[in-house]
């Protein structure tokens, strides 16, 4: 079989994990399979649809690097062939006119017995005679067109959750196109597989419930269905509906903030597929090839913010510095803290700051903060450093001498600024340790920074010598 797959997102609103979670798995079962893979665009809700929404999901979708061979298709385009179908489903007595109103139905749901909710559809309309109906539709009543379900009942074999089975009793003659013309989900879903020749349909749980009418359809048709492979939902760490209160957001929401493509991939990989293995990190080629629908689990997976956070710091940390650059361009730029020099004659500077700094950093935004400290003027002292490492008045007078000291050297590298401060503690009779520490809060204004040698580099000698030359005054009034 042609594995051909189609992620189809509706335009109601940002392209959020879930969908992004959708679109992976369907990407990496056309990949691994050398198949197809359709970007289809359900916008048949007017109302709701929006095109600024389908340019947010395509964004979303390329930064990824989530790439389709077909579309994007525009599902409103093709209302007519939906329509199409309609009516030839009428035709072979699959389906039937209901002229019932919503009004006439709301008043039978509210009178029926149970609840309101679990009314089914009294099937009023299913024995019009075919004069009856011509003289509703020459009187200009409007109608819905309405699926009959037959007798029995329907299954299939999910390729996660396995054997499934719906009795025709528990379903209604559901909508197949409303009384304004429009026709339903369920209809345009299945006339745009069938026509597409999709030959998998991964997509959420929550669609388990549409199955048996989707199966009822291409039985009426006279149509093989594709396979269905439901992935289990994302839940918050309550184990409730995923929602912005558990740090989930939209797809670009995470670029905006500093999370890398890959990182986002690898994490949405392993919500709710795993290869076998206690393996976590991942790259394109290797989910690719590991990539199966028997890895992914039916339990619901449990969105972890801290741990997205953990692996974008590992790309960071992986990525090559001239790599690193250009990623953490945008963010500078946004931060105000890019200057033009970063791309000409400071680049290689710019290149090993990122190196040295990206340790403790697990985000670009931060990462491209932290730049500041070394490209730019000011320098922003963190309350607690200045408390736990300037609280010696012997400091005013430390920290001076080692300015000069290291103004005063021949060479400016870690070896030479090593011993310098090395001497002066010597001399000083005091623990290099206290100058290492007093140094690293007053050239970076933090109590955790890298190596203070590695620092007084990357700032350079006049940066170096003015910053420590200034502390005089910081802990004379501290």
């Amino acid at each position: 079989m042609s594995v051909r797959v189609r992620f189809a997102p509706s335009p109601t609103g940002h392209l959020h994990v879930g969908g992004a979670r959708t679109a992976l798995f369907n990407w990496l079962l056309a990949r691994k399979a050398g198949g197809t893979l359709i970007l289809r665009i359900e916008d048949t809700d007017r109302e709701r649809s929006a095109d600024a929404m389908t340019r947010d999901i395509i964004e979303a979708v390329e930064w990824m690097g989530l790439d389709w061979n077909e579309g994007p298709i525009r599902q409103s385009e093709r209302l007519d062939r939906h329509r199409a179908v309609a009516d030839a489903l009428l035709e072979s007595r699959h389906a039937y006119r209901c002229f019932c109103s919503p009004e006439e139905l709301a008043q039978r749901r509210r009178a029926g017995s149970g609840t309101p909710d679990e009314w089914k559809y009294d099937r009023r309309c299913l024995s019009l005679s075919e004069d009856a109906i011509a003289a509703r539709t020459a009187a200009g009543r409007p109608a819905a067109v309405r699926f009959h379900v037959p007798e029995g009942s329907v299954g299939f074999t999910d390729a996660v959750f396995g054997p499934i089975r719906k009795s025709g009793e528990e379903l209604e003659d559901f909508v197949l196109v409303r009384s304004t013309g429009q026709p339903t989900y369920l209809l345009s879903v299945v006339a745009d597989d069938l026509d597409m020749a999709v030959s998998h349909v991964v997509r959420g749980a929550d669609h388990i419930a549409n199955t048996p009418k989707q199966l009822l359809l291409y039985r009426a048709l006279g149509r093989t269905p594709p396979v269905f492979a439901h992935v289990p939902l994302i839940l918050g760490s309550d184990r409730t509906r995923l929602s912005k209160r558990h740090g989930a957001a939209a797809v670009l929401a995470y670029r905006d903030a500093g999370i890398l493509p890959e990182a986002l991939v690898n994490f949405l990989a392993l919500l709710g597929w795993s290869d076998g293995t206690d393996r976590e990190i991942f790259d394109r080629a290797s989910l690719v090839d590991a990539f199966s629908l028997d890895g992914i689990s039916r339990s619901n997976a449990v969105f972890d913010a801290d741990k997205l956070s953990w692996f974008n710091g590992r790309y960071i940390h992986s990525l090559p510095p001239a790599d690193l650059a250009v990623r953490v361009a945008p963010a500078m730029k946004s931060a105000g803290v890019w200057e033009d020099r970063f791309e000409g004659p400071d680049r290689d500077w710019l290149e090993q700051v990122l190196a040295l700094i990206r340790p403790r950093f697990r985000s670009l935004d931060a990462l491209a903060a932290e730049v500041e400290t070394y490209a730019g003027e000011r320098v922003e002292y963190e309350p607690a450093a200045i408390e736990k490492f300037f609280n010696d008045p012997r400091l005013a007078d430390y920290l001076p001498a080692l300015a000069e000291r290291l103004n005063d050297l021949e060479r400016f590298d870690l070896e030479s600024t090593e011993s310098a401060l090395r001497t002066l503690a010597g001399e000083l009779g005091v623990r290099a340790g206290l100058l290492i520490n007093a140094s690293r809060v007053a050239l970076t204004g933090q109590s955790v920074a890298p190596g203070i040698f590695d620092v007084m580099v990357m700032l350079g000698r006049a940066k170096t010598v003015g910053r420590l030359r200034v502390s005089k005054v910081l802990l004379s009034s501290s």
